[in-house]
């Protein structure tokens, strides 16, 4: 059983946020499965089978809160099971696997062109929009809105500690909309200017929580005193499954080092402890809509999205583990 060196790869960018963002981090765990299966040098289905497996439980445990992740190994893994269970040949469970990816990519690209779509009928013209951190989805919905004709300005958080809020404000700066950079603490000072606030998701449960980098609660808590819309973006891949069952998601405790260098820290007094949560969880109640590729919904209806995409996980065995 070998898992090939691109797949290795592909899981240490995941695991170092090379690879960032819940919709890339999902396209790349499919695609790495994709080539586990071009790759491999497997003789009989079973080898191929296996090979999958510890590939897939190889990036499993990369990113626990990015539900994205997962629930693209689902998707792809779910399938080829089905077709190994079935008695699928080395080559037809090949076929299954690679097709299965690239299915899983093609519909996650055209699912951010919907929410773009649906979300940018949201805006009006004249806006000003506050957004956090780095979401494609959030990002497409402000980029069609400027497509479409609409002046808007976007406030965009730096986003500590990593800064994902530089690659926003430059992405939208490209394509030609007025930006205004601010640093975290600055949000509620500018969110009086404010008229809408668009960002994205890393996962929602199922009672429309939604789990997104840190410092997304404070915005929303911020425009929610100040009566300015919230509104996600997410793909429904994004809804996790194993919170209809009341589990609670993992939140990721990235490297202290991101927050205070280690050099730096190293003369610090021996009593301080830096702590780095990489997100937290906005309560369903500062949330106005979730924008998904299928409809625009209130947070309420998560649990409906959740029935929907992922039934089959009420019976809870992940495909790589048995």
């Amino acid at each position: 059983m070998r898992v090939v060196n691109d797949v290795l790869e592909i899981a240490e960018k995941i695991k170092t946020m090379e690879i960032r963002g819940a919709g890339k981090i999902a396209r790349f765990a499919a695609l790495a499965l994709q080539i586990q299966a071009e790759k491999s040098k497997a003789q009989t289905a079973d080898e191929l089978w296996n090979e999958t497996k510890e590939a897939a439980r190889l990036l499993y445990h990369t990113r626990p809160t990015a539900v994205s992740l997962p629930n693209a190994l689902r998707y792809v893994t779910y399938r080829a099971k089905a077709a190994y269970s079935g008695g699928a040949s080395l080559e037809e469970l090949r076929f299954v696997i690679i097709n299965s990816a690239k299915e899983f990519i093609h519909n996650s690209e055209n699912a951010v062109k919907r929410i773009a779509e649906f979300g940018a009928k949201r805006i009006e013209d004249g806006d000003i929009i506050m957004t956090h951190c780095h979401s494609k989805a959030a990002i497409g919905v402000m980029k069609k809105a400027w497509e479409d004709g609409k002046d808007i300005k976007v406030i965009v958080t730096e986003t500590r500690p990593l800064y994902q809020g530089k690659l926003t404000a430059k992405e939208l700066a490209e394509a030609g909309i007025p930006v205004i950079y601010v640093v975290d603490g600055a949000a509620r000072h500018y969110m009086k200017m404010t008229d809408k606030v668009v960002m994205g998701a890393d996962s929602i449960t199922a009672n429309g929580a939604v789990i997104n980098k840190v410092g997304t609660a404070l915005l929303a808590l911020t425009a929610k005193e100040h009566r300015v819309w919230v509104m996600i973006a997410a793909e429904t891949y994004k809804f996790h499954p194993e919170t209809l069952l009341g589990q609670l998601v993992e939140i990721e405790e990235r490297d202290p080092y991101e927050v205070v260098p280690k050099e730096e820290l190293a003369t610090w007094p021996k009593n301080i402890v830096v702590k780095n949560p990489a997100f937290d969880v906005t309560p369903p109640e500062y949330i106005d809509v979730i924008i998904t590729e299928k409809s625009v919904i209130p947070p309420s209806a998560a649990i409906a999205i959740l029935k929907e995409e992922f039934g089959w996980a009420l019976k809870y065995t992940e495909p790589w583990e048995d």
